[in-house]
């Protein structure tokens, strides 16, 4: 198996781990907020939650870029 599958297939494996982790840990979350879009605003959501789906984002565009640090030759 290629390395790009196993990478694609491990983010994917992780990100949706701690977006599980997170559906858990939001259960009692009483502190809450909008998200103000360009055209509208959300309904309230968790703090944690808007925190947390910005990071895993943020995880999986990182793990979507590829970065030659061998610099070929």
């Amino acid at each position: 198996m290629g390395f790009i599958v196993k990478k694609s297939i491990f983010s994917s494996l992780f990100n949706l781990s701690l977006f599980v982790l997170l559906m858990i840990g939001i259960q009692n979350s009483s502190n809450k907020s909008k998200v103000n879009l360009i055209i509208n605003e959300t309904v309230d959501l968790p703090i944690s939650f808007i925190i947390g789906v910005s990071f895993i984002t943020g995880s999986i565009t990182a793990s979507l870029l590829n970065i030659n640090l061998k610099g070929e030759k």
